[in-house]
């Protein structure tokens, strides 16, 4: 099976016969997800529909949440990147203005994609290889991202603090590691309510940056479908931040040392980082001395991708193309997508748009699943 590491604060990591375990206590929001790659039980997921049909002793439980979005065009049974929009949709906003969503929808569609399908299809081949226990994926990341604090610093420290524990697992569990990130995308928040009440005032909930606004004033609160064409431009610059590291020299392993965060400079978690780090030096060293080449690529660059709940599904539409080499779709938007624990009904909206779609696909699965 493959394990999908979530992240929180510093690291822990001990390395036992039975497989690893991974305690992580970094400033990253826990994403408990399994991929649908494996195979689960679809009574697990059963949808409210089959439940006069006798599957209803599965079926699936989720929190309260508003009230879905109703199905605008008939169901004919075949994918297209809209096809989703016969289908009841849970978590989505209402706009009060079609026309600007419209134009909004126009402006990402002739949008450039934010990632290739040579990418994501070299995802899939380092995701199957983990899935027969020859790699592991470590994925960390932002709860939400945020307009205003995007900066290429917040983005130089997230990745460096995946480049290290990545480093660390391939250190002691002698395999490759896929790193994810979750940003460049990680921008709609769901909610169990539509509005906020504070004392009389009632607004609409904030659903993330791509959506509305946190100040609780109507303006804010206001659902914006231009949102959508700021969040893009952020992941653009996002995302040739990361290129930019993973591919120019800063993921060199010999700059491992280089890699310490200044906050756990004078730590416990510190000290024992520089401690491996050393290790890491010695053994770089050897290989010199024996004649492998260290400036490799392998050494020098890394490969790493991006994920984010598929959520604002308008957004997700306009950012899919279909592969000129072989007629695939993928949801360009990201290399990896997931479906959250609020909209993976499988008579959904959600799980409708991400069946027709080439990227590696995951589910969050937590208690509120029966088994």
């Amino acid at each position: 099976t493959l394990f999908v590491a979530s992240l929180r604060n510093s690291i822990s990591i001990s390395f036992q016969s039975t497989g690893i375990y991974l305690q992580t206590t970094m400033k990253f929001s826990a994403i408990a997800s399994s991929l649908l790659l494996l195979n689960f039980t679809a009574d697990a997921f059963t949808p409210t529909s089959l439940v006069s049909l006798g599957r209803g002793k599965t079926s699936l439980s989720v929190a309260t949440e508003p009230k879905p979005t109703i199905a605008t065009k008939p169901d004919s049974g075949e994918w297209a990147p809209d096809s989703w929009t016969k289908k009841v949709g849970r978590q989505m906003p209402v706009y009060d203005d079609q026309d600007e969503v419209d134009r909004a929808i126009d402006k990402l569609s002739s949008c450039a994609p934010l990632v290739f399908a040579g990418e994501v299809r070299s995802l899939h081949e380092q995701l199957a290889k983990a899935c027969h226990g020859q790699g592991f994926l470590l994925m960390g990341g932002d709860c939400a991202e945020a307009f205003n604090e995007f900066n290429v610093d917040h983005v130089r420290d997230s990745f460096r603090v995946i480049l290290q524990m990545a480093l660390v697992l391939t250190f002691g569990g002698a395999m490759p590691v896929i790193k994810v990130g979750r940003m460049a995308g990680q921008f709609a928040k769901p909610r169990s309510e539509p509005d906020e009440v504070r004392g009389d005032v009632a607004l609409p909930s904030y659903r993330g940056d791509i959506i509305n606004s946190e100040e609780f004033t109507p303006e804010a609160r206001r659902n914006n479908p231009f949102n959508m064409v700021t969040a893009y431009h952020q992941c653009a610059q996002t995302l040739n931040i990361l290129r930019a590291f993973a591919s120019g020299g800063y993921a060199d392993i010999s700059r491992l040392q280089a890699w310490n965060l200044d906050f756990v400079e004078s730590t416990e978690e510190g000290s024992r980082y520089r401690q491996f780090a050393a290790k890491v030096d010695e053994s770089l060293r050897f290989m010199k001395a024996i004649g492998v080449d260290t400036s490799d690529d392998n050494f020098s660059k890394v490969d790493f991708f991006t994920a984010h709940e598929c959520l604002l599904l308008p957004y997700e539409q306009a950012l899919t193309r279909q592969d000129s080499t072989t007629g695939k779709w993928y949801d360009c938007s990201a290399h990896m997508l997931w479906v959250g624990e609020r909209t993976r009904e499988l008579d959904g909206a959600h799980l409708e748009f991400c069946r027709g779609i080439g990227n590696p696909l995951g589910v969050k699965v937590s208690d509120k699943c029966t088994p």
